[in-house]
């Protein structure tokens, strides 16, 4: 299985879920054909409030071989 992780960047607006999820599935896209595993939202506390990111797990085609 593969993965990447990607997060808001620091500063305002840090905290917007639906920014992070724009940013993710633009990358999902980006890995079409890509079967997606799962997609976890974790945060950790910054100064401009919790800083969100993502993880994306996934398989390609070549990688059932």
């Amino acid at each position: 299985m593969r993965h990447f992780s990607q997060a808001n960047p620091a500063g305002p607006g840090c905290d917007s879920v639906p920014a992070l999820l724009r940013r993710l599935a633009d990358s999902i896209e980006a890995l079409a054909p890509a079967e997606i595993q799962d997609v976890v939202i974790a945060s950790e506390m910054a100064e401009h409030g919790p800083w969100r990111s993502g993880t994306v797990y996934f398989h390609l085609p070549e990688d059932e071989d």
